[in-house]
């Protein structure tokens, strides 16, 4: 099966300081409003995903749910979870007091990979 989502060695370094510092941890990307897009990472539990918000994969053994109207827009696309220097546009992320901020690239699916996609849960 073909993942839905990666994660760069940089952003996975800062997940394994994330989780030492909180311990398990949660991932939830929005489709706008004051976060933007940016994904957010909480502690696990911090953040209740909305009904049919959609859990793409995992970062480590931790949850990475999509608002349900992003999975429609971005559903042919893998996500790839990087992480940046500087402040994003939401600040309730964890990463955020460490002058970080997390990032995705995209990029779309080829019609191989799409015929062979790990499926998703949406949330009830």
């Amino acid at each position: 099966m073909i993942s839905r989502l990666d994660i760069t060695p940089k952003a996975l370094q800062l997940v394994e300081e994330l989780e030492q510092k909180h311990g398990p941890l949660m991932f939830y990307q929005a489709g706008g409003c004051c976060e933007g897009t940016q994904p957010q990472c909480f502690e696990k539990g911090g953040y209740f995903p909305r009904m049919n918000d959609v859990l793409i994969g995992h970062i480590k053994d931790y949850e990475f749910w999509i608002d349900r109207d992003l999975f429609e827009y971005w559903q042919y696309a893998h996500f790839t979870l990087d992480v940046l220097d500087g402040f994003g546009p939401g600040g309730f992320s964890l990463e955020t007091p460490l002058g970080k901020t997390f990032k995705i690239h995209y990029r779309l699916f080829t019609p191989q990979e799409l015929e062979n996609l790990e499926p998703v849960v949406r949330n009830s």
